[in-house]
């Protein structure tokens, strides 16, 4: 089973700025999950990566570094193209200033058992460029590779062959990791109670879940069939 069944378990972006109750961009709950990954951790995956947004203070995604009236937190939108091709584009919602390097607000939340951790990987350094997933950059034509995380690679050499996906946002940054995850080919999984949406409603978690089973994505819970395979991995 060992070489047909290699999962990983990737924690997204769970630290101090996306969590109540001091959080720059906090995500209702958000710290409340922190209990279920730790247990998760205690599993057989062959690979246990955590990630975290890491922005230059002069990152594009922040409003306060966008002339006004266009720089509400939330509410503005801006069109950021690729660094490498004008033609390519992508209009981004603004945020808070987030998870800032050097700052509180970029560790992870002390609830986390980090002792578990194998790997920890730091996105969103490109000051150019909004990167929701752990991955690469929105853009393809050609990929930012300045951007890109190596993740997809830290996860072949680690002969990863499945991928569970937990943490924060599930309607940003967890959506938009684990449809990159299928589309490096591994086959993703979200488990649902181990993250929470900055909307909760249709237009986040709903929507969201459209998007996930598009792209390939398995919405799973904990007691289901996938995460029991990867528990049968401690008999073998």
């Amino acid at each position: 089973m060992n070489n047909e069944f290699r999962p990983a378990l990737l924690i997204v972006d769970l630290q101090e700025d996306f969590c109540p109750p001091h959080g720059a961009l906090a995500v209702a709950e958000g710290r409340l999950i922190a209990p279920i990954i730790n247990d998760l951790l205690q599993l057989p995956f062959v690979k246990k990566i955590a990630t975290k947004d890491f922005h230059p203070p002069h990152h594009i995604s922040f409003a306060s570094n966008h002339p006004e009236p266009h720089n509400r937190p939330f509410t503005s939108f801006a069109t950021i193209p690729n660094p490498h091709n004008p033609d390519e584009t992508q209009i981004s919602r603004l945020w808070p200033v987030h998870c800032v390097q050097g700052t509180p607000g970029a560790e992870l939340i002390p609830e986390l058992d980090t002792s578990r951790i194998d790997l920890i990987v730091e996105k969103g350094q490109d000051s150019r460029v909004e990167m929701y997933s752990a991955f690469e950059a929105p853009f393809r034509d050609p990929v930012v590779k300045e951007a890109s995380s190596g993740l997809a690679q830290k996860l072949r050499e680690a002969g990863v062959t499945d991928v569970f996906v937990v943490g924060l946002a599930m309607d940003y940054c967890v959506r938009s990791t684990a449809i990159d995850a299928a589309a490096e080919g591994f086959k993703t999984y979200v488990i649902s109670e181990a993250t929470k949406a900055v909307d909760s409603g249709e237009q986040g978690w709903g929507k969201t879940e459209k998007d996930l089973e598009s792209a390939d994505v398995t919405l799973v819970r904990l007691a289901g069939e996938e995460l029991g395979k990867v528990r049968l991995l401690q008999t073998v």
